[in-house]
């Protein structure tokens, strides 16, 4: 299988305020992420983890090694990845449909009928039917969540990134968008490389769960999630997920 991201050796130096010394967030990360996987990264609270996320979208430069998408070096953000993050950020003063069609007019690929039809088909997969012509405050927070990840997948990128998108929703929402997010990765088979602090919903989600050492991040270690699919909430509360569960944990928690 192909590997839509490969990481060899990356190191990471963020540069916070003026005022304060640069921090190496990671360093000698090497990770490969297979096309069309669903893949998340765990660890430490502040290990790395989203810094590294960023630098695959192209969002932070590398100061050492290298991260190919698509077999070719990134030098920046590319029409091949998109960024769902872990606040909404919709446009207040848009609807839900017009922010679905922003990141589409931006790249001139906005025409009707073809894209309208294909906005509508994404409405109707992130369950937001009646709610097109609503502002983001009226929506909830799952639910702007749910505008922001339709947007993501207007652009038809290779790759999703996320930044703990559930992260600031109550945890019945959060639930059944871990469903929904599975669904719709199943049907889109888009290669996915999410970032959590909950463990549960990272083996959930995952084919892979990818568990980084605290700062500077490193790869510690590789959790393959042999749990069948379609998931749903059952397997959420299941034995088998409570066991993966059990052993990322031990692995974040032990000596790296």
């Amino acid at each position: 299988m192909l590997n839509k991201i490969t990481a060899r050796d990356v190191a990471i130096v963020y540069r916070g305020k003026l005022d304060r010394e640069p921090v190496l967030a990671c360093h000698g990360v090497d990770l490969d992420v297979a096309e069309g996987s669903f893949v998340t990264i765990v660890g430490p609270s502040g290990c790395g983890k989203t810094t590294f996320l960023y630098a695959v979208d192209g969002l932070l430069p590398l100061n050492g090694g290298e991260i190919r998408v698509n077999e070719k070096p990134i030098s920046g953000p590319g029409r091949d990845r998109a960024m769902v993050f872990q606040s909404a950020s919709l446009l207040p003063w848009r609807t839900v449909w017009s922010n679905i069609i922003y990141g589409l007019k931006l790249k001139g690929d906005y025409h009707q009928p073809e894209q309208a039809a294909k906005i509508d088909s994404l409405i109707d997969m992130v369950g937001l039917r009646g709610f097109e012509k609503r502002f983001p405050s009226e929506l909830s927070g799952g639910m702007q969540q749910r505008a922001n990840l339709a947007r993501a997948l207007a652009v038809n990128p290779d790759i999703l990134l996320l930044d703990e998108p559930f992260a600031s929703v109550d945890a019945q929402t959060r639930e059944k968008l871990q469903v929904d997010l599975t669904e719709i990765w199943a049907r889109t088979r888009k290669t996915m490389l999410f970032v959590t602090h909950d463990i549960a919903e990272a083996v959930f989600l995952s084919d892979r769960v990818i568990v980084f050492t605290a700062r500077p991040a490193r790869v510690y270690a590789i959790v393959k999630i042999d749990i069948p699919r379609p998931r749903s909430l059952e397997t959420k509360h299941s034995a088998q997920l409570q066991e993966y569960v059990k052993e990322v944990w031990n692995l974040i928690e032990s000596p790296q």
